[in-house]
């Protein structure tokens, strides 16, 4: 693993605005990754509460009818997606300067503020400040994963990912279905609950998450690199980094297909109800979660990161293929079933990056992988929701409404050839 030097840590580069006061942190026996992954779960879980009773608040505030509230909704992801895009250096950078304990519990502090905002708005405005808000606070997730590469090893840093990534995915299966039930109550309550839920987290947080970065692995913030063109910088000056980020700018932008187009996609090719879509996005997650939670850590310690991160994404090809061509409904928990294994893409290229970074820049690496998934966020969308669209309006030259698959499979192709292609780890061969 790269080290930097006291010296290199603590002087700033000339012009450039640094913070080299590191304060004492006090150490704690108390193992972090228990409360690291129940917030990236409850974390989760308060996204996903308020998505079943989102379209009804736009509507209710914003007097439309439901195609109209769907481009609003659009726009309330574009207000948190780019905030966050923004923001995650910053926070990354902040937690490699003040440790990951304040910033991670400063962040659950705003997302309680936030669903506040949201449960009480009077107008549509309020909810845009609330997401603008949460964006702008989006440093759970990179603030998370540093903490677990952290307190993890080198070779068991795909596995911690891995539990990461399972806990996102079983958040994505508790959330809505919570949030559909206290949707009953009316289009408030979710906001109310996932206020308090953030809340609770926070006061559990304050408590018995200790920090996990030790004052002498800290280092100055510097602005020029808590932006994301600066932290793309100082990331990729690592050897062997830039291969990787490009990669995995291509796969997550191929995984947008599902939460950009996946209900759309289904009901016009199977016709199905929402029950079904919701049915179908659930067991996705829990697929997910089993490949992530119990079988990562297994599978790369027997043939590595590099060789998992190809094999997830060949099996995330395969399935997008597979949705192109399958023309039953039952067929696809068939794919999905046999895709659960592109869980293992993301989680073994982060940790890769991860293990070639330095102990005092994790937080940096993470906050550009939230970057990336932020951005992705706002370009899948524009690029593969318009694509579905046009492809299925009644003027289209040619009706294909796989054609969003269609761009996901040539990205994830993209990604394949990228990881092949890159530097393979000592002593390993594909």
């Amino acid at each position: 693993m790269l080290r930097v030097s006291s010296e290199e840590r603590r002087e700033p580069v000339a012009g450039t605005l640094s913070l080299c006061h590191s304060p004492a942190m006090t150490q704690s026996g108390r193992s972090p990754t228990l409360f690291v992954l129940t917030t990236i779960l409850i974390d989760t879980m308060g996204f996903g509460i308020v998505l079943p009773v989102l379209p009804q608040l736009v509507m209710t505030l914003s007097h439309v009818g439901l195609a109209e509230a769907t481009r609003i909704g659009g726009w309330l992801l574009v207000a948190y997606a780019l905030p966050q895009f923004l923001m995650a250096p910053v926070m990354g950078n902040l937690s490699d300067h003040f440790g990951r304990r304040p910033v991670l519990l400063i962040s659950l502090i705003g997302f309680a503020v936030n669903y506040l905002l949201m449960a009480f708005a009077p107008t549509l405005a309020w909810l845009f400040i609330g997401r603008v808000i949460t964006g702008i606070c989006g440093a759970v997730p990179s603030t998370a994963m540093a903490a677990l590469a952290d307190s993890s090893s080198a070779e068991n840093r795909a596995r911690a990912f891995g539990l990461a990534g399972a806990g996102f995915g079983v958040g994505f299966i508790l959330g809505p279905a919570i949030g559909g039930l206290l949707g009953e109550l009316g289009p408030r309550a979710p906001f109310y609950a996932a206020a308090a839920i953030a809340g609770i987290n926070f006061v559990y947080g304050s408590f018995f998450f200790p920090e996990t970065l030790a004052p002498e692995r800290r280092r100055c913030f510097e602005l020029r690199r808590a932006n994301p063109l600066g932290a793309l910088m100082s990331v990729t000056a690592r050897p062997g980094i830039l291969p990787l980020a490009v990669a995995a700018v291509f796969w997550t932008f191929a995984m947008q297909v599902y939460p950009a187009t996946w209900s759309f996609f289904t009901i016009e090719r199977f016709g199905w109800s929402p029950g079904v879509i919701g049915a179908s996005l659930a067991y996705t997650g829990l697929t997910l979660a089993l490949v992530q939670g119990l079988f990562i850590g297994r599978i790369v310690e027997k043939i590595g990161e590099h060789r998992a991160a190809i094999i997830g994404v060949a099996t995330g090809i395969a399935g997008f293929i597979g949705f192109l061509l399958i023309r039953e409904g039952w067929m696809v928990f068939a794919v999905m079933t046999v895709i659960a294994v592109q869980g293992l893409a993301f989680p073994s290229m982060n940790a890769m990056m991860s293990q070639k970074m330095s102990a005092d820049t994790q937080g940096e690496l993470q906050g550009l992988t939230t970057s990336i998934n932020a951005l992705t966020s706002i370009a899948g969308p524009l690029v593969l929701n318009e694509s579905f669209a046009y492809f299925t309006d009644r003027d289209a030259p040619v009706y294909f409404p796989g054609a969003a698959f269609a761009i996901a499979t040539l990205a994830a192709f993209v990604t394949l050839i990228i990881l092949i292609r890159s530097r393979q780890r000592p002593g390993e061969a594909l």
